[in-house]
């Protein structure tokens, strides 16, 4: 089950309203979305949570581009509100790199993985561009909000982002649209 909401900060403090997310294709999406409920270019938040598995911040400042964190990129990866915020640049990765051309397919007859060793996977066996099983993105997106990345880093995603809106003061207002 996924939550999400948008938090915007305006001069009488956060104001915060649910979104659905099932229009929204790619990150600029996203941006445009939460772009729409800012009135003067404040900054905006977007939280997004699949139950106990992941949670992602993406921050907005007037026309400035993204800013994403992403506690646990690979569980995001298997979700498809992850993929939105797990850009090529995110993940250090060229545009189209996972999109494979048919010169490039193992078409041996050992597609279950039995066989060659593939020169792209690393010494563990991983693919070389596998996401990492880990937080990944902007650490310090919060820092001047009260959330430094040693805190971000260490909440746990059943009650990450309770605890990220009661740094910003604004638990009551993310309860709301919840």
């Amino acid at each position: 089950m996924y939550f999400a909401a948008l938090l915007a900060r305006t001069e009488d403090g956060w104001e915060a309203s649910d979104t659905e997310l099932d229009d929204v294709e790619t990150l600029a999406d996203l941006a445009d979305l939460a772009r729409e409920v800012s009135t003067e270019d404040d900054t905006v938040l977007v939280l997004i949570e699949q139950e106990d598995a992941w949670f992602g911040v993406v921050r907005l400042d007037g026309e400035d581009d993204p800013r994403i964190y992403v506690s646990d990129a690979a569980a995001a990866a298997r979700s498809s509100y992850g993929e939105i915020l797990l850009t090529d640049e995110l993940l250090g990765r060229n545009p189209g790199d996972d999109v494979a051309d048919l010169d490039s397919l193992d078409l041996d007859g050992t597609e279950d993985g039995a066989g060659g060793d593939s020169e792209e996977d690393d010494e563990d066996g991983e693919p070389a561009d596998a996401v990492p099983h880990s937080p990944l993105g902007d650490g310090a997106i919060l820092d001047d909000l009260g959330v430094g990345e040693k805190e971000l880093r260490a909440l746990d995603a059943e009650d990450a982002l309770g605890a990220i809106a009661e740094a910003l003061g604004a638990s009551e207002v993310l309860e709301t649209v919840r």
